[in-house]
């Protein structure tokens, strides 16, 4: 153990002997009643070991949640992590293909118009025509979006919760 010359040896205890204070009075059994302190409850019901498991305890958590996603949020869930996944992988491509783009007319072996590009870009991806691209053109091209994948979908109601957590899920 590590002993500083600025503590005294008096305040430096083994981590087996802080446990076994913290611990004094407790029972280690997690599935025993008869625990010395009456705040105390544990985590554990009292059904056995074996049909108990960190899996249904997180489940029966989350019942009232798992009643109220359905199957909507299930599935805008799983699209928003494909969107996501999907995502990055043309920013990725996107990105290279502008490295390489770059690093040719920075060469000197091709010329290319950048006002022309963004202009055309621009046309392009600019769903209100004001010519810039804004945040309405996020919301209509959301729109379009949501109506392809939600269409003829029973239960769609949680489709857009559950995809904004899948794209924001780690």
């Amino acid at each position: 153990f590590f002993f500083s010359p600025l503590v005294p040896q008096s305040h430096t205890t083994t981590m087996a002997a802080r446990r076994q204070n913290d611990c004094e009075g407790q029972s280690s059994d997690p599935y025993d009643a008869n625990s010395a302190s009456p705040d105390t409850y544990h985590v554990l019901p009292k059904e056995s070991p074996e049909e108990y498991d960190a899996v249904t305890g997180a489940i029966e958590k989350m019942k009232p949640a798992f009643s109220k996603i359905g199957f909507g949020g299930v599935v805008g869930y799983c699209s928003g992590i494909a969107a996501k996944k999907v995502g990055k992988a043309i920013a990725v491509l996107a990105g290279i293909a502008f490295i390489a783009l770059q690093s040719a007319v920075y060469s000197g072996y091709i010329d290319v118009d950048w006002k022309k590009v963004e202009e055309d870009v621009v046309k392009k991806i600019d769903t209100d025509g004001d010519g810039k691209i804004t945040g309405e053109d996020a919301i209509n091209y959301w729109k379009k979006v949501k109506a392809m994948l939600t269409d003829k979908v029973p239960s769609a109601g949680g489709f857009s919760l559950g995809f904004l957590y899948g794209v924001s899920s780690n």
